[in-house]
């Protein structure tokens, strides 16, 4: 008999049937449709695949006796109640590694539309308007490059960032004995420091709206900000504060506190570029993180380590 899966999230029908060929799943993208499954087939399941956003909470792994195995799809996994996993013994697995140069490629298209303020230039030249009347956006290379979160998709923006002619530095937890680029232990100081400030750090209570008005004013009316990371890191108000009053040069976000929903407080702010969550999103991306899942999957039933843990 195949293992009973639950699938918290949207995912496409060839990788649906896919996983299929080995588990019995149940599909509750929907709020509503989670609820449902988990009141009525709860004690069947033996493994969740969700991902970090939309998570796995205490009272839902408390509803699932049988429940063995949690994964989540992308790298992040800051809403899997993880203490509640560790406390029933509960193997966790995540898809680290396997969207990462996608993740990079969009902080640095982010970066460069916004620097370069490529949004902008497309809807004067669809309105008739010529570059003689038009502000002259800067360069994006021989700049400061700060990367707040020197993970595996930290240190490959870092090296698009190189390949821009950027100087890098970066905030940590811990500064990296691995890597030539400048440390500094304070956001503040790095923002100060920097002229484009990329966010790669994960979410979660610790990191909540750790860029703030003081970041924000530090990096400075000809620094910007991306975001790729998670919505929570950056105050949203500060930000939309920043720019209305000309303290920020401009920002690209992909996350934001707001989502699904659109962050509308940016919406009339000067020289944004927002993307619907989609740095990690790409065919090759999506099709590596599923196959990472059915490793994981494979080898927990098989009775053999997760190809990759959550520690």
């Amino acid at each position: 008999m195949k293992p009973a899966l639950l699938v918290l999230i949207q995912i496409d029908s060839d990788h649906l049937a896919r996983i299929g060929e080995a588990y019995d799943i149940r599909y509750a993208p929907t709020s509503a449709g989670r609820v449902a499954e988990v009141a009525t087939h709860g004690t069947r399941f033996r493994a969740v695949l969700t991902n970090g956003s939309t998570g796995l909470t205490a009272d839902e792994i408390g509803a699932m006796p049988e429940l063995e195995l949690v994964c989540a799809l992308g790298a992040g996994y800051e809403n899997i109640d993880i203490a509640a996993c560790r406390a029933r013994g509960i193997a966790v697995g995540n898809g680290a590694g396997t969207n990462d140069s996608c993740v990079a490629d969009h902080a640095m298209a982010l970066l460069l539309a916004t620097v370069r303020r490529v949004p902008a230039l497309d809807r004067a030249t669809r309105d008739g308007i010529w570059r003689n009347v038009l502000p002259l956006p800067p360069n994006l290379s021989g700049k400061r490059l700060g990367i707040v979160g020197l993970g595996t998709i930290g240190r490959r923006i870092a090296q698009r960032g190189q390949g821009f002619d950027l100087e890098i530095g970066y905030h940590n937890r811990r500064a990296r004995p691995d890597v030539p680029f400048e440390y500094f232990a304070d956001v503040r100081a790095l923002a100060e420091w920097a002229d484009y400030l990329v966010i790669a750090t994960p979410g979660g209570a610790d990191t909540r709206h750790l860029v703030d008005t003081p970041v924000l004013r530090a990096l400075g009316p000809n620094g910007f900000l991306v975001n790729i990371a998670r919505g929570s890191v950056v105050n949203t108000s500060a930000l939309a504060d920043a720019l209305h009053a000309g303290e920020l040069g401009g920002a690209g976000l992909d996350v934001y506190e707001s989502e699904p929903a659109p962050p509308v407080e940016l919406f009339d702010c000067p020289n944004v570029v927002l993307t619907p969550h989609m740095a990690g999103w790409s065919p090759e991306a999506v099709q590596a993180s599923v196959n990472q899942f059915i490793e994981n999957a494979r080898r927990h039933f098989a009775g053999e380590p997760l190809f990759a843990p959550v520690n």
